[in-house]
């Protein structure tokens, strides 16, 4: 396998995170606009796995407050299929994790597809639980809110 590395994505990213956000997600993917926006948000934590100089991944996750505690909420991860069960997906949230604790984010959430098996098994093994189950969440296909305690 080739190492994996993690930086932070900028808005000269747009056009690979793009094409590898429609990729993984097709009919729920964000738009350009979105993803652009996203980035630009000064509470974003925006992350990039490169492999051979080549982005392989990535993911978005904003931090805000809620009742005076610091909460981060994971919009998107994706994976580049051609780098799929590399270890790419666990890097990046690892590295997420460890921005957050350093910014004393206490809580993390995210939603994933009740059909997506191969997330819901990374998600479980990092220690993130259910806490919702999400009727029609993507375009009529259920979903589930995660949270883990950092």
């Amino acid at each position: 396998m080739m190492p994996i590395s993690i930086t932070r994505a900028k808005h000269d990213d747009l056009e690979a995170l793009y094409n590898i956000e429609r990729e993984c997600f097709t009919l729920e993917a964000f738009s350009k606009k979105q993803i652009a926006s996203l980035l630009k948000n000064p509470n974003s934590i925006n992350l990039l796995a490169l492999m051979d100089c080549e982005i392989v991944g990535f993911l978005i996750a904003l931090i805000y407050e809620q009742e005076t505690q610091k909460i981060g909420h994971i919009y998107t991860l994706d994976v580049a299929v051609k780098a799929r069960k590399q270890g790419v997906g666990l890097k990046l949230l690892t590295e997420l994790e460890q921005i957050l604790r350093e910014k004393e984010v206490k809580v993390c959430y995210l939603e994933v597809k009740v059909d997506n098996s191969a997330a819901l098994r990374l998600y479980r093994k990092l220690g993130y639980i259910k806490v919702e189950f999400l009727k029609g969440f993507y375009s009529g296909i259920d979903g589930i809110r995660m949270k883990k305690i950092l």
